[in-house]
């Protein structure tokens, strides 16, 4: 009489569970395979979104203001005030040559006669970084007259210089000098409250870190139309102040 085989082994389906719990049903690892993917869908459609977003943003203010900045003084329509957008003057222990290009661009446009004064409007939040001090010191040494340069110093952003160049220096028409892309955003913004801007484009510098500061453009122009939306406003507004002009047909110099 042959001796019983006892079964070693185990059934295939609990040979497939190590831990003895019983085989992983095919229909749970199907739904989450379809809710991973699903969850991965989502998320690209909104990354998607977001960058048509920010697309739109960055190609509207250019198209909204096309036509409202140009390259040349000669072509810049007299209007009584330049505004001179802020920013540092130096960078890493180095001259910004986005600040130079600001400063010669404000200082010609001045002595072409097409602006009668010059409004610089920057960050002074401590006592020792002063923008529009800087940039009066350095339109003086250009051979602008101190008399007919006016100084903001709560341009902490370009929203807020462009709002108290109309409810704090009363202006309805003006001229933006900076760059091209930072005057577009400007003369946007201006625009939505109520100022009639154009704009002079300070040369772009040729420099390393161009596409960085377009970067943070871009960015800077998503924040600009959130700032719109919600109805953000200036840091400060204050008393009313005038912008000191020369006479027009006068010398370009004060006597």
């Amino acid at each position: 009489m042959m001796p019983e085989t006892i079964q070693t082994s185990l059934p295939p389906a609990a040979a497939a569970d190590p831990g003895g719990a019983g085989p992983v049903p095919r229909a749970a690892d199907g739904r989450l395979r379809r809710w991973v993917r699903l969850t991965l869908g989502l998320l690209a459609l909104l990354l998607a979104l977001l960058v048509l977003g920010v697309t739109l943003i960055d190609f509207g203010v250019s198209v909204v203001t096309r036509g409202a900045i140009v390259d040349r003084i000669e072509a810049v329509e007299p209007i009584p005030v330049a505004l001179i957008l802020g920013t540092a003057r130096t960078h890493q222990g180095r001259p910004n040559q986005y600040y130079q290009a600001r400063i010669q661009s404000a200082a010609a446009l001045y002595h072409s006669g097409r602006v009668r004064g010059i409004l610089v409007s920057g960050d002074n939040a401590t006592i020792y970084y002063n923008e529009p001090v800087a940039m009066q010191r350095d339109l003086i040494a250009a051979g602008v007259p101190a008399e007919y340069i006016t100084l903001d110093y709560a341009g902490f952003r370009t929203l807020d210089s462009m709002v108290r160049a109309k409810e704090v220096f009363g202006l309805d028409r003006l001229v933006v000098v900076t760059q091209r892309f930072h005057a577009e955003r400007a003369i946007f913004l201006g625009r939505r409250f109520g100022i009639d801007a154009r704009g002079l484009a300070a040369p772009d510098p040729t420099v390393v870190g161009f596409m960085r500061v377009r970067a943070r453009e871009v960015l800077a122009r998503v924040a600009a139309v959130l700032d719109l939306v919600t109805g953000r406003g200036p840091r400060f507004l204050g008393e009313p102040e005038t912008v000191r002009l020369r006479q027009a047909g006068s010398s370009q110099r004060p006597a």
